[in-house]
């Protein structure tokens, strides 16, 4: 067996982009240096060719997996389908909502997902849950409060339960799905999803989310965020020193409400999530914050619904698979450097990851295996890496999909790049 391995390739982080060549240890998997191309291309293992960006592995850190050990939801996705979906759509490691039929609420119930998914290809970080009753883990993990009715049973049905439990929560990491129950609940009778779920309930829950951040002293985060019109709230907020990050998903980014009030109903509905598509001014205002470097994470909500639960009205869509190939849209459509694709893509969702690598190496060790942690292109970091082709257009089809669903709202889209390889702990999948 060789001991180290070669890639030569156009490299992008969030400080340079520029040809490297990567030296891999065979045995262990991870970085051990990024530097000038000192040997010849004929004799490096891999070569990428200038049409050919590499960026350390990709992370999609808001996912719903949907296995918990009920196993009542397996039917839609489960640990292994959603590593195929993601390595499909170059992404090396996940992190999975606790929204299950048995939620991960205390130390037991965690311990008992996140060993569900050990023999999974890719390192799959699981939240735990935040309801009416809970109290923190014993352990650092990342927490989720859903604030409005969601998929499970995990939500507050108004603004002082959820001040009421935060306060046991001092300190700690948790993200907000950021709907006002109230405002929800008022407008529950609306004629269709746009209406009953409107922008002005995700505004009122910003603001609460971005109070209670800042009065529990949290280490905040917005989840899928749509309304453009909040946006200045967090700005305003981060520059007094709240410690607020966001989220924004490719749905929110590619689609808008006009265009989907166009199509037939129930080819509409297809499209529904929560929050729901918002306007095609939303959606620029989107757009711009993240080439100003305001938004944090790309991730996905990935919601593997089968095509008849989306006909019945069931919200989410899935994204795993066309993570990569969005990528080079925005690269290559949308204009935004590389730099910022790796920022958004790989090295905050690697941080999100790797500060909770330390607490559960020493619960389990099905983590141990990635060193420093991911999404970085440092010695002692994964080697595992993302590679797009920005010369070579992709269409999705059913037929390139590994999620169980089986559909995609990109479907008939031809994306402008394509993924052109994955690497996972040096292997080139």
């Amino acid at each position: 067996m060789k001991k180290h391995k070669i890639i030569d390739a156009i490299i992008a982080t969030s400080e340079f982009v520029s040809r490297k060549q990567i030296i891999i240890d065979c045995v262990s998997g991870l970085i051990v240096s990024v530097g000038d191309c000192l040997e010849p291309s004929e004799n490096v293992d891999f070569y990428f060719n200038d049409d050919c960006l590499l960026f350390a592995g990709m992370g999609d850190i808001h996912i719903h997996a949907r296995e918990d050990i009920s196993g009542k939801n397996t039917y839609k996705e489960d640990f292994h389908s959603s590593s195929c979906s993601a390595l499909n759509g170059g992404v090396v490691h996940v992190a999975d909502m606790p929204n299950n039929p048995v939620p991960p609420i205390d130390d037991e119930t965690y311990l008992q997902k996140v060993k569900l998914s050990k023999n999974n290809a890719i390192p799959f970080l699981m939240y735990a849950g935040i309801g009416p009753l809970t109290r923190p883990l014993s352990f650092p993990v990342p927490y989720k409060a859903f604030m409005g009715p969601s998929v499970g049973d995990l939500f507050f049905k108004n603004n002082q339960e959820l001040d009421e439990v935060l306060k046991f929560y001092v300190g700690e990491s948790v993200s907000f799905h950021c709907e006002d129950p109230e405002i929800l609940e008022l407008n529950k009778s609306q004629t269709d999803h746009f209406t009953r779920r409107p922008i002005s309930a995700e505004l009122m829950a910003t603001d609460l989310a971005l109070l209670l951040i800042e009065k529990y002293n949290l280490k905040g985060k917005l989840c899928h965020y749509s309304a453009g019109e909040g946006l200045a709230a967090i700005k305003k907020a981060r520059e007094r020193g709240v410690d607020v990050v966001c989220e924004v998903t490719p749905q929110h980014l590619y689609f808008s409400e006009e265009v989907l009030r166009k199509m037939p109903a129930d080819q509409q509905v297809q499209f529904q999530m929560n929050p729901p598509i918002r306007s095609i001014s939303d959606a620029e205002k989107l757009l711009n914050a993240l080439e100003n470097n305001e938004i944090d994470f790309l991730a996905t909500d990935h919601a593997p619904h089968s095509p008849e639960e989306k006909t019945r009205g069931m919200s989410g869509l899935p994204g795993l698979d066309t993570y990569g190939p969005f990528v080079t849209w925005l690269l290559l459509e949308k204009k935004i450097n590389p730099q910022t694709i790796a920022l958004v893509t790989a090295e905050n969702p690697g941080e999100f990851f790797n500060q909770f690598l330390p607490s559960l190496n020493a619960k389990v060790d099905q983590y141990k295996k990635w060193g420093q942690g991911m999404g970085f292109l440092k010695p002692g970091f994964s080697a595992s890496f993302t590679v797009l082709n920005l010369a070579k257009p992709c269409t999705v089809t059913s037929e390139k999909l590994k999620t169980k669903a089986l559909w995609s709202p990109f479907l008939g889209v031809t994306f402008p790049g394509s993924l052109e390889a994955v690497f996972l702990s040096g292997n080139k999948l």
